[in-house]
């Protein structure tokens, strides 16, 4: 239950809470990825999440320079849904001991992850152009470019992942 409340009156207030939320989701991103590196036993899979941790990390840093640039508001904004998601992926690694199953489990998780940052830099990437916010809507495309290419690598590793785990 919320206690206070945001007051949000325009869509500039709106894009910038929404973009503190994506710096929120990608952090908790960051600290997912490890865990899932650690214990993906595929080796694209493996290559695939380390991969995508450096890029993560560049999200964050893109993000921050795009709030830094635009507002003088540093509060923060939790982005739930990621938490759920990541704490769905934590709890695949603890409860699926078939490690081939596992990379199939973290595949799905993963792609959740990605599906949702999809969503949300394509509808940040609009509110930014409306709001003639051409640079944050160049970074926010630019970062939804790169969710849909991971998504993708994660769709081909997926159809090799199965197939190990179905013929296993």
């Amino acid at each position: 239950m919320k206690l206070i409340s945001a007051r949000i009156e325009d869509l500039r207030t709106l894009y910038f809470n929404n973009l503190r939320k994506a710096l929120d989701m990608e952090e908790k991103i960051v600290k997912a990825l490890p865990d899932m590196v650690d214990n993906a036993a595929d080796p694209d899979l493996t290559a695939a999440f380390s991969n995508h941790l450096e890029e993560t990390r560049g999200h964050v840093a893109k993000l921050q320079a795009l709030l830094d640039h635009g507002t003088s508001d540093d509060s923060t904004k939790t982005c739930k849904v990621i938490g759920g998601l990541t704490t769905e992926a934590s709890d695949t690694i603890k409860d699926v001991t078939n490690r081939q199953v596992r990379d199939i489990a973290l595949i799905g998780a993963a792609q959740q992850v990605e599906h949702h940052e999809i969503a949300v830099y394509g509808t940040l990437s609009r509110w930014a152009e409306i709001l003639g916010e051409n640079e944050g809507a160049s970074v926010l495309k630019s970062i939804e470019g790169e969710e849909i290419n991971a998504d993708e690598l994660l769709t081909r590793i997926a159809g090799k992942v199965n197939s190990l785990a179905e013929a296993a």
